[in-house]
């Protein structure tokens, strides 16, 4: 999820599902990048500050979201393109 000020909260990111136990380390080790939104971070979901993170540390987390939550028929397909590659 894109958030742009939500609510005024200062922040310019994008909330993405985190792995069991994830969000509190990358909270812990970069709270200037990582930060525990509303609504989803209860559920292990976190934030990442778009002005605070490159584009390739951007892209590494949303491709391991995606495969916490894409379906298994997607994510084989997706392993079977990029194995070719």
């Amino acid at each position: 999820m894109f958030a742009n000020n939500h609510h005024n909260d200062g922040h310019i990111a994008v909330w993405i599902p985190a792995a069991p136990g994830l969000q509190a380390a990358l909270i812990e080790a970069a709270p200037e990048t990582f930060f525990r939104p509303p609504y989803v971070g209860a559920r292990g979901w976190v934030g990442i500050e778009l002005s605070s993170i490159s584009d390739e540390e951007l892209a590494f987390h949303i491709r391991e979201a995606w495969q916490m939550v894409a379906p298994r028929k997607m994510r084989v397909a997706q392993d079977a393109v990029l194995r070719r590659i």
